[in-house]
């Protein structure tokens, strides 16, 4: 027998706000999609071109531009979509967005009842589920353990974090999964929400806010 397939991923800044929208896969029939928030035709080129097929869409939070172009892959790849509880009403309600951002419709195949602390796993990879409130109330970071990657949506930048002044925020909230995070690994490589990857050991050696 071959042994377990190696994680891969590609980072996509999409959007006028250029959030990082991530493809990861052992499996090409089976990529996670994490934060699909705009070019949704520019992300399903990115898959094809890689010979991926989506399998899982996951969503670190609620804001707009992590979300918009959810129902465009949908549309080619009905999947199911993770996104914690605490994030849903203003996720899918009309006040989530700002030209040219839409407001975006619940999906049928919304899942809400993964918690932090779980285990997510998809085609032969898993993540553990860290809830990380403070940008938003149900913000979540995914921490793959075996493949030292973590994915930590708006929670944490190379350099700075999430801001907290927007509705739903909490600084309070934001120093207490910050503090989660410098648990990790100092080796762990982390995918942010905005901006270039950064590790956890970085962050702790130069950015202020940890």
């Amino acid at each position: 027998m071959s042994g377990a397939a190696m994680m891969q991923f590609e980072v996509l800044p999409v959007g006028p706000y250029q959030a990082n929208c991530s493809l990861l896969w052992a499996h090409p029939e089976q990529a996670w999609v994490f934060d699909p928030g705009a070019d949704g035709a520019f992300i399903l080129e990115r898959l094809d071109a890689r010979g991926l097929k989506a399998g899982v869409i996951v969503l670190t939070h609620a804001h707009f531009d992590h979300v918009s172009a959810l129902h465009e892959i949908l549309r080619a790849c009905p999947v199911p979509v993770y996104l914690h509880a605490d994030d849903v009403d203003f996720a899918f309600s009309p006040l989530n967005a700002m030209p040219p951002y839409r407001p975006t419709a619940r999906p049928a195949t919304l899942v809400t009842d993964r918690r932090g602390g779980d285990e997510l796993t998809f085609g032969g990879l898993s993540a553990k589920i860290l809830h990380t409130p403070g940008h938003t109330p149900g913000g979540c970071c995914f921490y793959f353990e075996k493949d030292k990657l973590l994915v930590a949506g708006d929670t944490l930048f190379a350099g700075s974090v999430g801001r907290t002044d927007l509705p739903g925020g909490s600084w309070e909230q934001l120093e207490a999964s910050l503090a989660q995070l410098k648990t990790l690994p100092d080796d762990t490589r982390v995918i942010c929400g905005h901006g270039p990857m950064t590790t956890i050991g970085a962050e702790k050696r130069s950015n202020p806010y940890l």
